[in-house]
């Protein structure tokens, strides 16, 4: 079964907290000593019981030890107060242009002129037309790129075609080359294809013959 956290609350019998803050005090400046030793620090310790009694343990000068503490305190305090000023300073610089860039931004966008005078509006124009003539500049490069591409497309296909043609071509002259090479092939195939045709033609003849009725003699 878990043990039950003990709620940390002042102790209502005086004879009890007195001896409680005896004990906890002896046992707080023991540590503390043990810190300065074990670790070589500079430990200043002051407590103040309920009746308003001094204890305090240090383990060098408690003057100096002190003295430190307010020089660094104050040097800490002095800096964070420098980097709070530093920080905000920046943040408002850098609000002031957020806005400034923001407003002239809209009215490149035609909005919140009304408090320009003639001379922000020359330059207003200025800079549209400057602005203007660079997106045309970049529209007609990058429709150019496009067109040269298609073209280098259309070259390569080109290119592809004429040597299918040739590769055609080639297969063809190969082809008749063998023809001329070898002719008695082909002559073999057209003998046979002859032989072929003068024996279906005697089956036809002998079929012809053996026709008519039984015990008919065509002689």
């Amino acid at each position: 079964m878990a043990r039950e956290k003990t709620k940390m609350r002042k102790i209502a019998n005086n004879t009890a907290r007195q001896v409680t803050f005896s004990k906890r005090r002896k046992g707080l400046f023991k540590k503390a000593q043990e810190l300065a030793i074990l670790c070589d620090a500079e430990v200043a310790l002051i407590v103040f019981s309920a009746s308003g009694k001094l204890f305090e343990y240090a383990s060098s000068s408690m003057c100096e030890i002190l003295h430190r503490h307010n020089v660094q305190s104050n040097g800490l305090s002095n800096q964070q107060t420098l980097d709070l000023l530093t920080q905000n300073s920046g943040c408002s610089r850098l609000s002031k242009e957020f806005a400034k860039e923001n407003r002239q931004l809209r009215q490149m966008r035609g909005e919140e002129l009304q408090e320009l005078t003639l001379e922000e509006l020359l330059h207003l124009e200025s800079t549209l037309d400057v602005g203007l003539n660079r997106v045309l500049e970049r529209k007609e490069q990058q429709i150019m790129e496009r067109l040269n591409g298609l073209e280098q497309k259309g070259m390569q296909l080109l290119e592809d075609n004429k040597k299918l043609r040739e590769k055609v071509e080639e297969l063809c002259m190969a082809e008749k080359q063998a023809v001329t090479d070898h002719p008695e092939n082909a002559f073999n195939e057209d003998a046979h294809s002859s032989e072929s045709v003068a024996l279906d033609g005697d089956d036809i003849s002998d079929t012809s013959l053996k026709l008519g009725p039984p015990g008919f003699n065509w002689k």
